[in-house]
């Protein structure tokens, strides 16, 4: 039998017969370079968050129009993700990067030139947002089929650079936005990323590994049947469709802390300074949760870990209601980052648990786009119950309510779970 089977469709195979590209010293090194090509690529979901309230006072805008281009950039990330996800698939993912690399640069130096709102909104959507769109759902793809022992941990470094640009990005911006304004701060931006995220695209040119003589690999299709980890009870599209909703659910819940933190302690008199502190610090939580996360996927699972990341989430969000003082905000932040920060990543692994490996790329773009539908919608919602209410009180009460339906879903899904008995390569 000759033919190649992706490295991450092995299902579950003796330690001792895995290949030795698996886990390997490259392995490693292409996660950092990924890690570092996503802290830049994912600049533009956090510069906006520091930029809205300055918006808001430029262009005379209320609070849920200046939250439109956030809106935008979510939803040009989430197809980006899914676009880019196909592409990955079949061309791999130098080609997309490069091109996610020139669409970001031009977006924040277009971004410059903006005299409304709605010029603002479009750029950040159609440049930003699907520049971006390769730099998580599609990175997390690809490294998954360079490890399978510590799988988790790869896919959940990976996504940590999204929460590593949280962290660094407004701490950086907020000086210049300070003493030159936002114009200036974007436009280092585009030059950072030129010099920076596009000569590191070329580390990723290695093509994906393949695998051969794996049993029952009898025809060019044998791919599409490679077993999976576990077994849902329900079919392929049941399951993507239950994931979907639950993302967008979860998704709704964090963007409330997250999209207006920095809005809401300047609603309370602390300043945007703090609020970008709140952000990083929040995000920093959520790097140390990612990575957690990843490790106890390993020996729990995907869905387990979705679970109780839900969970904790949910009651991170009850402390934000009766704690607004300066230090306690900054400890529930802390808190919240550290409660939710390796959700998205369980998804990515859930799919590799349980679907297709070689519809990676095309599947979990569509679970990161359910989840950034969550954050567009959960931003722009809490702006609007913002607007009827002057008060960020029943924005945490709306998160929480969603939060409990994706804490439903995940557990129907962990109470149909089996695992699959899987051959071992020959």
């Amino acid at each position: 039998m000759s033919n190649d089977v992706p490295a991450a469709s092995l299902g579950s195979v003796p330690e001792d017969t895995l290949p030795p590209f698996l886990d390997s010293t490259y392995s490693w090194v292409r996660l950092m370079m990924s890690l570092v090509i996503a802290t830049v690529g994912s600049v533009g979901m956090w510069s906006i968050i520091v930029v809205i309230p300055l918006l808001e006072r430029e262009f005379g805008s209320d609070r849920a129009e200046a939250s439109l281009p956030f809106t935008t950039i979510m939803i040009g990330f989430g197809l980006g993700n899914l676009f880019v996800g196909k592409l990955v698939d079949r061309v791999g993912i130098f080609i997309p990067m490069a091109a996610s690399a020139i669409l970001l640069a031009s977006g924040f130096y277009l971004s410059t030139l903006v005299t409304s709102i709605w010029q603002f909104a479009i750029i950040q959507g159609l440049f930003i947002g699907l520049g971006t769109g390769a730099c998580f759902g599609p990175l997390m793809s690809d490294i998954s089929h360079w490890f399978y022992k510590r799988l988790g941990i790869a896919i959940a470094a990976a996504a940590s650079g999204n929460y590593f640009a949280g962290m660094l990005w407004p701490l950086y911006l907020k000086g210049i936005i300070e003493t030159e304004g936002w114009r200036v701060a974007y436009m280092n931006v585009a030059l950072i990323i030129l010099l920076v995220m596009l000569p590191l695209t070329f580390l990723l040119r290695r093509k994906r590994p393949t695998i051969k003589n794996v049993v029952g690999a009898t025809s060019p299709s044998a791919e599409q049947s490679a077993p999976q980890r576990q077994s849902s009870g329900m079919t392929p599209r049941t399951l993507q469709l239950l994931m979907i909703v639950a993302g967008v659910s979860c998704c709704v819940a964090m963007s409330m802390p997250q999209v207006h933190i920095v809005a809401y302690c300047a609603d309370l008199g602390y300043g945007i300074t703090v609020g970008a502190e709140m952000l990083s610090l929040m995000l920093a939580g959520g790097i140390i949760s990612r990575l957690v996360s990843g490790i106890l996927s390993d020996y729990i699972g995907g869905v387990r870990t979705l679970l109780l990341g839900g969970i904790l989430q949910c009651i991170a969000l009850f402390l934000y209601i009766p704690f607004d003082g300066m230090v306690s905000l900054y400890i529930v932040s802390f808190v919240f980052g550290l409660s939710q920060g390796g959700i998205v990543p369980s998804y990515a692994i859930i799919v590799r648990e349980y679907l297709p490996a070689h519809e990676a790329g095309q599947r979990v773009g569509l679970v990161v786009l359910a989840t950034v539908m969550g954050m567009a919608l959960g931003g722009w919602l809490s702006g609007y119950i913002y607007d009827l209410t002057r008060s960020y009180q029943a924005a945490f009460i709306n998160g929480i309510a969603w939060n409990f339906v994706n804490i439903a879903i995940i557990s129907i899904i962990l109470f149909k779970t089996k695992a699959v008995k899987t051959p071992a390569i020959a």
